[in-house]
C-alpha cells in the first residue's frame, strides 16, 4: 500500500472533567454522557460512510421481516370480450427477526482502581465495552449479508466485484427502483492479494478498513475472515440498508424505575453507572436494540471467485418483483 489515511472522530471526552471518580454524581453523569455520545457519533459516522438514511425507530410489537415475491405472468394477448387470466403471485417469507432489547452489565472492582487509577481502570474498560457493543450489531449485519439471495461466480476478485455490482443493479432496475450507490464487502486478505503495491488509499474509522469510490463502489469494506470468507464478495445498494432501533429512553421503561442516559435526537443506546457498596465495584449498564437490515434479501449479491468460482457458475434469479422488507 502506497498510502494509508486514517480518519479520527472528535472525542467528546476532551470536553469532560479530568476526574472520572465515582464519588460524585456530576462525574458519573459526565461519564454516562460521554459513553452514549461517542456511541452515537460512531454510528453516525458509519451511517454516512454507508450512505444510509436516518435510523428508523421501531414501533413496539413489530418485527423485521423480509419477503420474497414472485409473479408467474400470464399472456397479455386476450381476445376481445374474453376473461383476462390472473397472473399468479407467490409471497414467501425470506427472513424474520425480532428487534430484541439487549441488556449488558460490567463491573470494575475497587482493586483495579487502586492498582491502575480511576481514569485508566474506568476509561479503558468503557472503551472496550463500547467497542464490543458496536461489534454485536455489525456482526449480526454481516451474518445477514451472507444470506443474500443473488448468487454467482467469477474467475478472479475484480471480476467478482464487477459481477456482484452488476447483479444488484440489474435486480433493482428490474424492480424499477433507483440506485444511487452500491457498497461492497470483501475479505481483507483477498483485497490485499489483488491490490499489492497499487496506489490505493485505505481509510480506517469505526474499527473498519474501507476504500472509497473503488471500481464503481461508493465504499468497499475490507473485513476479516470471520465476517466474510476468502473467495467471496458481497454487494448491495445503499437504498437496501436500513438501521432500526428501539429507544432506550422510552418513557415506558422509566416507569419501571430504569432511567438510562441517552444523547442526541436518535437514542441508539442507554447507559447508566453506579457504585455497589456490597461488592465494592463500579457497575455499568447498557441497553440497546439495534439492527442493520436489508429491505430486499434478493437485493444482496454474494459472488464467489477462484477455485470455488468460475464463469460457468450459476447466477441468482432476478424476476420482475423482488423481496421487500417491512416492519
Amino acid at each position: 500500500m502506497a498510502a494509508t489515511y486514517v480518519e479520527t472522530l472528535t472525542n467528546p471526552r476532551d470536553s469532560l472533567p479530568n476526574s472520572y471518580g465515582v464519588g460524585t454524581a456530576g462525574a458519573i453523569t459526565a461519564r454516562e454522557v460521554d459513553f452514549v455520545t461517542r456511541f452515537g457519533d460512531n454510528w453516525e459516522a458509519l451511517r454516512n460512510i454507508l450512505g444510509i438514511m436516518r435510523p428508523i425507530r421501531k414501533a413496539p410489537g413489530t418485527q423485521l421481516i423480509s419477503y420474497s415475491a414472485s409473479v408467474a405472468l400470464e399472456s397479455g394477448a386476450v381476445d376481445p370480450g374474453e376473461v383476462i387470466p390472473y397472473s399468479k403471485a407467490t409471497i414467501t417469507q425470506a427472513a424474520k427477526s425480532d428487534l430484541a432489547i439487549l441488556k449488558y452489565a460490567k463491573a470494575v472492582p475497587i482493586e483495579d482502581v487502586n492498582k491502575y487509577g480511576a481514569e485508566i481502570a474506568i476509561e479503558k474498560s468503557d472503551d472496550a465495552f463500547l467497542t464490543q457493543l458496536q461489534n454485536v450489531v455489525l456482526g449480526n449485519f454481516y451474518t445477514f449479508l451472507n444470506t443474500g439471495a443473488l448468487t454467482g461466480s467469477a474467475t478472479d476478485w475484480q471480476g467478482a466485484l464487477a459481477k456482484a455490482q452488476g447483479e444488484v443493479l440489474n435486480k433493482f432496475a428490474t424492480m424499477q427502483k433507483d440506485v444511487t450507490a452500491v457498497v461492497g464487502f470483501a475479505n481483507i486478505l483477498d483485497a490485499y492479494d489483488y491490490l499489492g503495491a497499487a496506489n490505493i488509499t485505505v481509510q480506517t474509522q469505526f474499527g473498519l478498513s474501507y476504500i472509497k469510490d473503488f471500481l464503481g463502489y461508493s465504499t468497499l469494506f475490507l473485513l476479516p475472515a470471520n465476517r466474510i470468507q476468502r473467495g467471496d464478495v458481497i454487494a448491495t445498494p445503499v437504498e437496501n440498508i436500513d438501521l432500526y432501533y428501539v429507544d432506550p429512553g422510552d418513557s415506558e421503561f422509566a416507569r419501571l424505575g430504569l432511567n438510562y442516559t441517552t444523547a442526541g435526537e436518535t437514542n441508539l443506546i442507554g447507559f447508566h453507572a453506579q457504585g455497589n457498596y456490597s461488592t465494592a465495584v463500579g457497575e455499568s449498564y447498557a441497553l440497546m436494540g439495534m439492527a442493520l437490515w436489508a429491505e430486499y434479501i434478493d437485493g444482496i449479491a454474494v459472488v464467489s471467485f477462484g477455485e470455488s468460482g468460475g464463469e460457468t457458475g450459476e447466477t441468482g434469479e432476478t424476476g420482475e418483483t423482488g423481496t421487500t422488507g417491512d416492519t
